[in-house]
């Protein structure tokens, strides 16, 4: 197996999983836990991860249950992400919940992996040279190099109709961008009934409490149905909350511009600070692109930055009950530090129902 970088860089491993070659953008995740949910993570769609743990498969893969309509221990019901790189791979696993290798369940889901590989480096790399496109080549089964920003990515992960869990009081209408279950699981917890649409779906005249904008994969300025939806939902005073690529689609909406950042905000452990305050969070985030604090209109402001590099990492509307996070509150695996803010969003759809 090897992997051939858009630069030129040609690296060797060990292969497992899915006997094949694939091509997209090559990121990296430094979490210590949680690769099948990270794995299942629609926001990886079109990507080749890179994981900087050392020992990956030693806990295997959880059983497929499912809960509420979804998969129990999964952010999805397969694997998203296109290619695997992992330093080392332990075949045997051992834990309560699994039944079966992580090798099988990529080979199932026809995704090809690879290990042997000083990931350290690779991610270092990464760093240096920003995002690159790349490829794991099987056998010399040479394939051309593929860059998912230029593909819909949102429209091959999300849900294509209407789907409805849980019957509680207030009516949460979460457009699917490339939902993680996880955010539907928070939401149901608080006395809702989740309608989940597509993210191109005319939701205008539907009945509903609040709206949720979910993650999601590539770029955003490709959902422009999304955010022409948003605009006009915006005239009216129901709770708007935004997760991830929700948050960069609130900000198109509202008129504010996005940029893709060097080799984005990928791991279980980023630090964020509240916007005029001294509190702090630690966050998971999966992302690719980022906002322009510069271009936001007067009437919103900055409500989260990371503060490794001063990016944007929420926003919010000064008098109407709109507000986004560029992180993960759900995450799953950890921390759940910001898991107040379903907490907010609820608060708010309250008010509004009263």
């Amino acid at each position: 197996m090897k992997l051939i970088l858009k630069d030129g860089t040609a690296i060797s491993g060990s292969f497992f999983g899915h006997p094949g070659s694939v091509a997209g953008e090559v990121v990296f995740n430094t979490a210590m836990t949680g690769y099948p949910e990270s794995l299942s993570d629609p926001s990886y769609k079109g990507q080749i991860l890179v994981l900087t743990y050392p020992l990956i498969g030693n806990y295997g893969v959880p059983k497929d249950i499912i809960e509420n309509n979804l998969p129990k221990f999964l952010e999805s019901s397969k694997v998203q992400i296109s290619g695997l790189i992992i330093a080392n791979y332990s075949p045997e696993y051992n834990h309560w919940n699994a039944t079966k290798s992580l090798g099988d369940w990529l080979n199932e889901n026809k995704v090809p992996g690879m290990f042997g590989v000083d990931t350290r480096a690779l991610t270092k790399l990464i760093r240096e040279k920003g995002a690159l496109k790349g490829k794991l080549i099987y056998k010399n089964q040479n394939i051309d190099f593929y860059d998912p920003d230029k593909d819909n990515l949102v429209d091959q992960v999300c849900a294509k109709e209407k789907i409805v869990y849980g019957d509680g009081r207030y009516k949460i209408l979460l457009i699917d961008c490339g939902v993680k279950n996880n955010i539907i699981r928070h939401v149901l917890k608080r006395d809702t009934t989740v309608i989940r649409v597509p993210w191109n779906y005319n939701y205008l005249n539907e009945d509903y409490d609040g709206i949720l904008i979910s993650n999601g994969p590539g770029n955003p300025e490709h959902c422009i149905d999304t955010i022409e939806n948003l605009t006009k939902a915006m005239e009216n005073e129901k709770p708007i909350f935004g997760i991830c690529l929700g948050n960069q689609l609130m900000a198109l909406a509202s008129g504010a511009k996005t940029y893709k950042l060097k080799y984005g905000h990928r791991s279980h452990n980023q630090p964020v600070i509240m916007a005029n305050s001294n509190k702090s969070y630690i966050t998971s985030q999966n992302h690719g692109y980022a906002i322009d604090q510069k271009t936001l209109p007067s009437d919103w402001e900055s409500l989260f930055v990371n503060l490794n590099d001063g990016t944007n990492e929420g926003i919010r509307h000064q008098s109407m009950p709109f507000f986004s996070v560029q992180f993960h509150p759900e995450a799953s695996g950890g921390p759940t530090d910001t898991e107040f803010l379903f907490d907010d969003f609820i608060d708010l759809v309250k008010k509004y129902k009263k």
